[in-house]
């Protein structure tokens, strides 16, 4: 089931002291359960950090720029599932959040973003650092709202947490003119609050489910197919149970990795562009097709028409928009997934439920591990060190029991590739926007959110760059993140494609020197000097481009758990993420090689 802050909230409506506007925020979010908050100051919100600083609850985090404080707040919520919160000023600040308010609404996390605004009659007027934040972020939020009078904030405060954090989690924006912060008031803080539209979480009817159920008894390849739903409605347990108690094989999106554990036999990993050949093919020849909670995004169907074409498609949902947006369904169902998935094990339990033989159906598929298995195969490089071997012995060191962030790339697809996760909310990654820059201050916000954690960014080189200042945050906040940074050089991604599709004609792509495209020979070409970047921050480096100087490298990056670390692997630019289905292509035409 979801989980939520445990807090004390009065049985009636509480008066509190007079106090400032700025301060009352702060109360708001002691009374939600907010322990941390991702904050960067400036004129329009300074009141809000001066509030900041006299409570005793808090802990404040001063990223390095706003981006990298609203991306923290993502890896918060994301490794705990709570709001994650962040702060910035007006304008330029405000803006700075609009691509984490975007990411965390296109991956369905709850974040809540409190931003500063002019004074109210300064609004409208291009004012210094003035932007219509409230208006520029609707078509990215699940809400926003633009306090006008103090006596407010306690009521919407807590209807953004609400609303952040109920049904499809999502991001909610708080925009507040400084003389609404500096307005001193008695504040009425509110035991309910009344939002229009919101409703309790739906629940299917016990004949829905049943006749889910029938389906199942009549399949013969069944697949589930399961996304990042399952991680919002903490359904993992429930998941596994009917997986195991039907027998049908289990399809994960990246989103919802973890919910399913990659060495049971009825795994399939992950399928989508980069994911399993077993995956994809037997979500493309499935005749019955559940899905549960996820959105048939284009990285999962390609080509919508040859997406399992010949299957009943049992749709389930907690948002109804997501019916038939981009597949049809035979079966759209608009329910929560945790109660959805509960009520049928019950049902199975009860019975009657006849467990189809699907013994044929795993042969196939058994065949397809075999033919391509996992983890993925690929051609060890004698001299060099390759992405795959770095990722696969970073998973043997931690015991496959860290959490990684990584940033957006090649990287990206191969972390889940050779880092097999088995428990939720231990992938952390930007999956619907595909932000580059995410990975070091998402793995920060986790490292808060779990200190006990180990907790790895794995990096490119191009994304890392992007969000690079937060190391300064790592060091002075000190928050103990490892970094895996696998430079190539290049834009190793776009690179694949103008392998692939454009005759490798570079249309700059290359980050490096041009003379000397990213060759460990020549060490003094290989620029930025990532390890100096690090120790100019603090930070404690190394550089490894010898294969057999690899576990070792690992070792002593993660040999110092209170120490952040960066590890700066030379990796040979030429790789490509395989298997790899192009776009507007099936998953029949998928390139294994």
């Amino acid at each position: 089931m979801k989980t939520q802050p445990v807090v004390d909230f009065p049985a009636q409506d509480e008066k509190g002291p007079a106090m400032k506007g700025a301060d009352c925020v702060v109360a708001c979010l002691e009374r939600e359960g907010v322990d941390v908050v991702f904050a960067y100051p400036g004129g329009a919100s300074m009141e809000l950090h001066q509030a900041l600083t006299r409570t005793k609850k808090l802990r404040t985090i001063l990223p390095r720029h706003e981006q990298g404080g609203g991306f923290m707040a993502h890896g918060y919520a994301r490794a705990t599932g709570k709001a994650g919160v962040c702060m910035a000023t007006s304008g330029p600040g405000a803006t700075n959040l609009v691509t984490c308010i975007a990411d965390a609404f296109m991956d369905s996390i709850p974040l809540v973003a409190v931003t500063g605004q002019v004074f109210q009659e300064f609004i409208g007027k291009s004012a210094f650092q003035e932007t219509d934040f409230f208006g520029m972020t609707l078509p990215i939020v699940k809400h926003s709202f633009l306090v006008l009078t103090a006596e407010e904030l306690p009521m919407i405060i807590k209807k953004a947490f609400i609303i952040a954090t109920s049904g499809r989690p999502g991001p909610v924006v708080i925009d507040i003119p400084k003389d609404v912060q500096q307005k001193v008031f008695e504040p009425v803080f509110p035991a309910q609050v009344e939002i229009p539209g919101l409703k309790p979480d739906p629940h299917a009817s016990d004949e829905v489910l049943r006749s889910v159920l029938k389906m199942i008894e009549g399949a013969k390849k069944p697949v589930l197919y399961t996304g990042g739903g399952i991680l919002s409605a903490e359904a993992s347990n429930d998941l596994r149970k009917f997986a195991r108690a039907t027998g049908i094989p289990v399809a994960s999106t990246l989103m919802g990795l973890g919910a399913f554990p990659p060495d049971d036999p009825l795994s399939l990993y992950w399928f989508g562009m980069h994911g399993t050949v077993a995956g994809n093919w037997a979500v493309c020849d499935s005749d019955l097709l559940i899905c549960l909670g996820a959105r048939f995004d284009d990285r999962i169907t390609g080509t919508v028409s040859k997406f399992a074409p010949d299957a009943t498609i049992v749709h389930f949902d907690i948002d109804k928009s997501e019916h038939n947006k981009n597949k049809t369904a035979q079966y759209p169902i608009h329910c929560e997934i945790g109660y959805a998935l509960r009520r049928m094990n019950e049902l199975v339990e009860s019975g009657p439920f006849a467990k189809p033989d699907l013994s044929a159906w795993y042969e196939i598929i058994k065949d397809w591990k075999q033919e391509h298995p996992y983890p993925f195969s690929y051609k060890p490089n004698e001299k060099y060190i390759l992405p795959q071997d770095a990722i696969s012995a970073l998973y043997k060191q931690t015991d496959g029991e860290a959490i990684v962030a990584t940033g957006v790339g090649q990287h990206q697809m191969w972390a889940p590739q050779y880092y097999q996760f088995s428990e939720p909310r231990t992938f952390i990654s930007s999956l619907g926007l595909g932000t580059m820059g995410f990975g070091l201050p998402a793995a920060l916000g986790a490292k808060v959110a779990k200190p006990d954690k180990v907790v790895v960014d794995i990096d490119g080189d191009g994304s890392f760059l992007m969000n690079v200042q937060e190391l300064a945050t790592a060091k002075i906040e000190k928050i103990p993140v490892k970094i895996m940074l696998l430079n190539n050089q290049h834009l190793g991604m776009v690179v694949q494609w103008e392998d692939r599709f454009y005759d490798g004609v570079r249309g700059h792509t290359i980050l490096g020197d041009p003379t000397n495209i990213g060759s460990p020979d020549n060490l003094d070409g290989i620029y930025p000097n990532f390890p100096e970047i690090a120790n100019g921050f603090g930070i404690k480096s190394r550089r490894v481009y010898k294969k057999e100087e690899l576990e070792d490298a690992i070792a002593e990056m993660l040999a110092e758990p209170d120490e952040p670390f960066l590890l700066d692997v030379l990796v040979p630019y030429t790789e490509h993420v395989l298997p790899f289905i192009p776009q507007k292509k099936s998953a029949k035409e998928i390139l294994t090689e």
